[in-house]
């Protein structure tokens, strides 16, 4: 086939990327591709989401031997699967294969080697665990400051305020001389909360949270479809592959850090509020 000018190149490209982005990402798109997620991922995604951290770390120390010379261990390291492969990241590697193979068949294909192809295609799928992530986060965070006034990035710092108020509902209704008389008292001498109230009450959430991660993306694909995020992403991709130099560089993707940001967010709030 010709070898086309970069213009048209890059056209027939985006078209093609925003054709796909479209008709798998939309409403109707992503309805389709959750239906994958009715099955053994109600299990897999909680785990992928307790395996994040792991992931994180792995691909951090991979990167760190790298840089210190220890090339073979750091390529080693990074190119670690880490999460367990959901079947909602099945569909999508094997539709972003497809699409692979379309934009070859029109001579706009990446030009790296098929292995690397495919590995950059399961890192690409692997970043919705990410995406998922803080799509939770922000529900959690939008939950605790309409209920609590109180930034909840995640679980842990949800917990508390949550038990407290199940606490104090509680100890209210169950007052001896009446509900109003209760929460007089009570709010002249808070409820004393038991540690394993709040551990109760963030494993009752961690599993609800692990459920919403896994039905994320009926939230964040139409957004992200609006907003060119998909679009970028695949582009963004297939330009990495197109590099003279393209390897499998087991790069960490924006969005593992973001993820992992909130979580440290999450844990700095709750010890502050201990603390004080």
């Amino acid at each position: 086939m010709p070898q086309l000018a970069p213009a048209r190149f890059d056209m027939a490209r985006e078209t093609a990327v925003n054709r796909f982005v479209r008709a798998r990402y939309g409403l109707r798109g992503t309805l389709a591709l959750h239906r994958e997620a009715l099955g053994w991922d109600l299990l897999r995604a909680p785990l992928n989401v307790a395996l994040s951290p792991l992931f994180l770390l792995v691909r951090l120390v991979g990167g760190l031997f790298s840089m210190l010379g220890a090339k073979r261990a750091g390529a080693w390291l990074k190119s670690r699967q880490v999460f367990l492969t959901s079947d909602v990241a099945r569909r999508i590697e094997a539709d972003v294969a497809h699409l692979t193979r379309d934009l070859t068949a029109q001579g706009v294909g990446p030009k790296a080697d098929p292995q690397v192809v495919r590995a950059e295609i399961a890192a690409h799928a692997e970043t919705r665990n990410a995406v998922a992530e803080i799509t939770t986060s922000i529900l959690v965070l939008a939950a605790g400051l309409f209920l609590f006034r109180q930034a909840t990035p995640g679980i842990i710092s949800l917990a508390g305020p949550l038990a407290e108020f199940r606490a104090h509902g509680t100890a209210v209704r169950d007052f001896w001389l009446g509900d109003r008389l209760g929460g007089a008292w009570y709010w002249a001498f808070p409820v004393e909360l038991s540690p394993w109230a709040v551990i109760l009450t963030g494993v009752v959430l961690a599993v609800l949270a692990s459920l919403a991660t896994t039905f994320a993306g009926l939230i964040a694909d139409p957004f992200q479809l609006a907003t060119g995020t998909h679009r970028r992403r695949l582009m963004r991709m297939y330009a990495k592959l197109d590099r003279a130099d393209a390897t499998q560089s087991g790069g960490l993707a924006r969005e593992h850090l973001l993820a992992r940001l909130g979580d440290l967010s999450d844990a700095a709030i709750s010890l502050l509020r201990v603390w004080r």
